[in-house]
């Protein structure tokens, strides 16, 4: 059980890996501040041209009160789009979610960034004046609801494109003439797309499995894929003689395994022999032992 087995080279998508949190706060970060600068001149040529009389400083607080409240809200959608998520065969059902989502994601960013607003003009010894708030917030829902789709279809695609970047795994189909099993049927094989291309993984290279959202992460040779199936459907499908759940989201090959390191918590941690820890929980543990020895 000591064994190691030799892990692939680092790829692009494994030295993207440490840096990808980094680049999507940043992506957001840059975005908003752009967008607040290039809206604030904006504005300031409008007023300009229109010889109205605001002080200088005035779009600017109208446009980083908005910057910065869309910015705070973005780790809820986020959240949301994981929850629901937007795709082909789900949208019928995503999009009346998403609607209630754009109304309540409106009314915060309206809130926060009149409470902003107020602030920053009592600051400057002035009064800010929002006007009848259920006129103005349809006025402004009105541009919310286009604000909040394209943060949702900027998720979602970026979604997409690691999906395809890092590969993304099916259930191998069996042929069109292959009678229909009586009962679940094991895959024997998943087919991995990745960036254009196709390849087979055999069910029993399959390392571990992991939850994750409307997902199951297949590690394979080191490197994760995500299925689109859950893990209670996952371990109905996988052999139970060499598959089993580990924990409420993970589940391990038997094969994998080098070593179960006991936690004074009565739970453990399985580590497989590309140096990969799984944690085991208690309800697991015992059980898990004597399948891994056999």
């Amino acid at each position: 059980m000591s064994t190691t087995a030799a892990l692939p080279p680092p790829n692009i998508w494994d030295r993207f890996q440490p840096w990808r949190r980094t680049f999507e706060v940043g992506f957001w970060v840059v975005s908003y501040v752009l967008n607040a600068i290039a809206n604030t001149e904006v504005t300031w040529l409008d007023i300009q041209r229109a010889h109205l009389h605001f002080e200088r400083w005035e779009p600017a607080v109208w446009e980083w009160s908005s910057a910065i409240v869309c910015l705070a809200l973005v780790p809820a959608v986020v959240w949301f789009t994981r929850w629901n998520p937007v795709r082909f065969d789900t949208w019928k059902r995503a999009l009346p979610l998403h609607l209630l989502g754009s109304i309540a994601w409106s009314a915060l960013h309206v809130g926060g960034m009149v409470a902003l607003r107020e602030g920053a003009y009592a600051l400057n010894g002035a009064d800010y004046d929002f006007g009848n708030w259920l006129r103005e917030w349809g006025y402004e829902y009105l541009k919310d609801v286009r604000s909040y789709a394209a943060m949702v279809a900027t998720i979602e695609a970026w979604r997409w494109f690691l999906r395809r970047w890092q590969g993304e795994a099916s259930v191998l189909a069996p042929p069109d003439d292959t009678p229909a099993p009586a009962a679940t049927e094991r895959p024997e094989r998943f087919l991995v797309r990745k960036l254009g291309k196709e390849f087979l993984i055999a069910a029993n290279d399959v390392e571990a499995l992991q939850a994750s959202g409307n997902y199951v992460n297949l590690r394979v040779r080191g490197r994760d894929y995500p299925l689109r199936s859950t893990m209670a459907t996952m371990e109905e499908q996988l052999d139970p003689a060499r598959f089993v759940r580990v924990h409420r989201s993970h589940m391990v090959n038997l094969d994998c395994i080098a070593e179960i390191e006991p936690l004074d918590t009565g739970d453990a941690r399985v580590v497989l022999r590309d140096g990969t820890v799984v944690p085991c929980s208690r309800k697991y543990r015992d059980a898990l032992r004597p399948l891994a020895a056999g």
